[in-house]
């Protein structure tokens, strides 16, 4: 067995195509089949059902992705490490920010990290924070923004932000003059709510199955500036972080009663290597937290 084998069957088990697979490795579609045609002839098992065009995994496949996946997380380290000791300057952050906190806190750290360090690279991915859990256990990213309670196994994490979780009505909204709002009112309100693994919405329906109430939702979606765009025309209410929402004049934040907070966290794979690029970055955000 050797690493292209390896890279060929993970990107095939993600890709649950040999055709996309092949493209994102950036080689020949027959010589991802004969890779794959090879491990299996090696390892003297099917790790690949091929049934009417539709690919998926056995069960023995499950197993060796596992290992396939934590053997080229390992390799990879492994380059990054040897980088770091021959002296080299130059880096890569890859990391998974969700969309409101991409707009409205991450610019300015970003643009801050690149003044100090210009020679490294930063890639973020825009996901929600389920999805961003997923994406640095299978090493996709190296880090990534998390909302905090319980950290998953397997992930290491800092603090570095503590926000208020606020109402968004439209000014002129009936509740607008309120102040705060319950949040038995505020689930009896036609509510916008973003799709299901973003930090909001489990927040939402976490709070809903606790008081056993069922919320009206009339719109879902993911990207948040349509959330605050349908608020303005009157479809329904919604929840942001307050600094998304305090000063923009068309809406009115409500505080809940009692208030909501939320903790964000800076999180990474507990028994992965962090570069000495990723660990820069979060020093960094660490002591911007510091000066606030």
């Amino acid at each position: 067995m050797d690493l292209r084998q390896f890279k060929a069957f993970v990107a095939i088990a993600r890709q649950q195509s040999f055709t996309r697979a092949a493209e994102q490795l950036h080689i020949a579609q027959p010589a991802v089949s004969m890779a794959i045609r090879k491990l299996e002839e090696e390892l003297e098992l099917t790790l690949f059902n091929r049934k009417d065009k539709r690919i998926s995994l056995t069960a023995e496949g499950e197993v060796f992705l596992r290992h396939a996946e934590r053997i080229l997380d390992n390799f990879g380290a492994a380059q990054t490490e040897m980088a770091e000791l021959r002296g080299l300057s130059r880096g890569e952050v890859r990391i998974g920010i969700p969309p409101m906190m991409s707009s409205y806190y991450f610019p300015r750290v970003i643009r801050e990290f690149r003044e100090r360090y210009p020679e490294l690279q930063l890639s973020v991915n825009g996901e929600g924070a389920g999805r961003i859990q997923r994406l640095i256990a299978r090493g996709e990213i190296d880090m990534g923004v998390i909302a905090g309670g319980n950290v998953p196994e397997g992930l290491k994490s800092r603090r570095f932000l503590r926000e208020e979780i606020v109402a968004c009505v439209p000014a002129g909204h009936p509740l607008a003059a309120g102040g705060s709002i319950s949040l038995e009112v505020f689930l009896g309100q036609p509510l916008i709510l973003f799709k299901e693994g973003y930090f909001m919405r489990e927040l939402i329906d976490a709070t809903a199955r606790e008081r056993r109430l069922t919320p009206q939702v009339v719109f879902e979606t993911n990207l948040f500036s349509l959330v605050r765009s349908l608020i303005k025309e009157g479809l329904g209410v919604s929840t942001f972080l307050r600094m998304v929402v305090s000063e923009d004049p068309d809406l009115v934040a409500l505080s809940f009663d009692p208030p909501l907070h939320l903790d964000l966290l800076i999180a990474w794979k507990a028994e992965g290597y962090l570069s000495r690029a990723n660990r820069a970055f979060v020093d960094f955000l660490m002591e911007r937290v510091g000066e606030v």
